[in-house]
């Protein structure tokens, strides 16, 4: 007896190769969602610390890793972010602090701003380079779950970018005054229109836990409020002083 043959149709097919190319691409697609699931001791990450050749180079920042092997001119043995490597040194991207303690996750006793800071820099990480997955400690459990410190965190970052906001519109209502620096001539600052003066920022203190000054223009005419000061060795008229 002779083997029947069932002729298949081009539609059927087409439609069998959709079918297929859709599983895969759903089978592909959840074995990158596990491997960005990958939890990381902190042992584990020191591994990957950019002086093994055979292995990527990774770093943590708020408990979220990323492979920047791409950037290893820069985060490999010898390279100027190398001590970022292989930890999350989440602190040091605002203390500018690269050494012993310093390379810390701790973010205790940040300001708002900040920590602002350290979450944008966190988005950098996301948009530049590749997300691997979390190291288990500080921001994450060992389910792979945000802790309360991490919502804190980030809570305190957002009113931090509120609070930035606010300063930014209330300065505005005052220009600020122009300004340039050289090695050979010192700092310099003026004003287009008006007058320069040292007054303080009215939400510093929230914003950074400290009280600092800025440069704004002030026409003749309110030159008389409060709290302005007149830079040293400059004349109360003066639109140009030295700094």
């Amino acid at each position: 007896m002779g083997i029947r043959r069932i002729a298949t149709s081009p539609f059927v097919v087409i439609t069998i190769l959709v079918t297929l190319i859709a599983l895969l691409i759903r089978f592909l697609s959840s074995l990158k969602s596990h491997a960005q699931q990958r939890l990381f001791t902190v042992e584990e990450l020191a591994l990957y610390n950019g002086t093994h050749n055979t292995l990527p180079i990774l770093l943590g920042i708020l408990g979220s890793v990323f492979d920047v092997t791409k950037g290893k001119s820069h985060y490999g043995s010898g390279g100027g972010y190398g001590h970022f490597a292989g930890r999350d040194a989440s602190r040091a991207f605002v203390s500018g602090n690269f050494t012993g303690d310093g390379l810390t996750d701790s973010l205790r006793g940040l300001s708002s701003t900040e920590m602002k800071s350290v979450v944008d820099w966190r988005e950098f990480y996301f948009r530049t380079y590749i997300y691997v997955g979390k190291l288990v400690g500080r921001y994450y459990d060992t389910q792979g779950n945000p802790t309360k410190y991490l919502k804190e965190v980030e809570a305190k970052a957002a009113r931090g970018a509120q609070l930035l906001e606010k300063q930014k519109k209330e300065e505005a209502k005052q220009p600020s005054c122009n300004s340039r620096w050289s090695q050979n001539e010192g700092g310099e600052v003026w004003c287009d229109v008006g007058y320069p003066r040292l007054v303080q920022r009215p939400l510093e203190i929230a914003l950074t836990g400290k009280m600092s000054k800025r440069c704004a223009c002030f026409r003749e005419d309110q030159l008389d409020q409060p709290g302005l000061e007149v830079y040293e060795r400059c004349d109360y008229l003066s639109k140009t002083c030295r700094v």
